[in-house]
């Protein structure tokens, strides 16, 4: 199929409309059969559980274009049973995995020309999201649920690209302490955004979030699990039952154990202990890995060994070795990887 004429590029990460989308509704105790569809807009009743209520939740994930000309989509097994998990603490149906699974495969089959050319630095962005859809005027949740997932091309997530990060200890918590931080709920991003402006303005590029219980331990920031490595080279991840399971993370975790035989750590991780780390970086979709060049605890700063020119080396083996897998120059461990052309 012929490719959109984009300038592959220099895309950003932002939304850009394409040919079709997935939609199936739950209605009267099942889901319907789906199907694809052009419109790019949504109907809904003024008094949607959504709008009134924020009874929603999401998942991100992309597709490549490989070395050998394939196109692929990176553990989308996983994303489905995040989702799952999303649905039933959000009292949602849930959307059958191998559904879930097949209904990103039409979407990106269908919009094959969308899909950036290997070698262009950007990828086709998918958006799987469920919501609560009719009326509910009393707080309860709805009984008619939408499912949908739409893609679009995206370049870079930080358009610095793999320049370190400046990042602030935050204020503000992400997350309850029994609260719905391990669920991709829309919820949970409403109340990071301003957070995420505040630090903006201040000149940061994104939060470090504590514990929200005795916030003398990192979780994560607004959209991205946090990774660290030691000075003698030992990967460390935070460990936190109100911490997003990101699958990068997951699978940064997999990468440094058996393929770079690295010793990995999933543990609390408390703030103190930050300044000793050699190396820190942020890693989600739609990001893999960001370095971090520099933690400001209220203005006290922790500058990371590995400086604010390049990723550390650690964290560069990490990111080469994950996208060589995605991109399909490094063998990927069985079922990583879902050929959809």
């Amino acid at each position: 199929m012929e490719k959109k004429n984009i300038d592959w590029g220099n895309l950003g990460f932002s939304y850009m409309e394409t040919d079709k989308r997935f939609v199936s509704n739950f209605k009267d105790g099942a889901w319907d059969e789906g199907a694809l569809i052009s419109d790019a807009s949504v109907t809904m009743s003024e008094c949607a559980c959504v709008l009134q209520y924020a009874q929603t939740c999401f998942e991100g994930l992309k597709a490549y274009t490989t070395e050998d000309g394939h196109i692929v989509t990176f553990r989308p097994d996983l994303n489905a049973e995040r989702m799952e998990a999303s649905a039933e603490r959000l009292e949602m149906p849930v959307f059958p995995k191998e559904r879930f699974i097949d209904a990103v495969v039409q979407v990106v089959a269908a919009n094959e020309a969308y899909v950036p050319p290997f070698g262009s630095g950007a990828t086709l962005y998918l958006r799987p999201y469920m919501y609560g859809k009719n009326a509910v005027i009393g707080v309860k949740p709805a009984d008619e649920f939408e499912f949908r997932v739409f893609c679009t091309p995206v370049g870079p997530y930080f358009k610095g690209g793999v320049k370190p990060l400046t990042i602030r200890v935050s204020d503000f918590d992400r997350a309850a302490p029994n609260g719905t931080g391990h669920i991709k709920a829309g919820l949970n991003y409403a109340m990071s955004l301003y957070a995420i402006m505040s630090a903006h303005r201040e000149g940061y590029d994104e939060n470090m979030y504590l514990d929200p219980k005795t916030r003398t331990k990192v979780e994560e920031t607004g959209g991205a699990n946090f990774l660290f490595v030691t000075k003698d080279n030992k990967v460390v991840t935070p460990k936190s039952g109100s911490i997003l399971p990101s699958i990068t993370r997951r699978s940064l975790v997999h990468v440094a154990k058996e393929y770079l035989g690295l010793e990995v750590e999933e543990r609390e991780v408390f703030l103190d202990e930050v300044k000793d780390f050699a190396e820190c970086g942020l890693c989600g979709t739609a990001a893999v890995i960001s370095p971090v060049g520099k933690i400001v605890d209220h203005g006290k700063e922790i500058c990371l060994p590995s400086g604010m020119t390049e990723m550390g080396p650690v964290t560069r083996k990490l990111y080469d070795t994950l996208t060589g897998i995605q991109m399909g120059r490094i063998e990927a461990p069985e079922g990583w990887i879902k050929v959809i052309k």
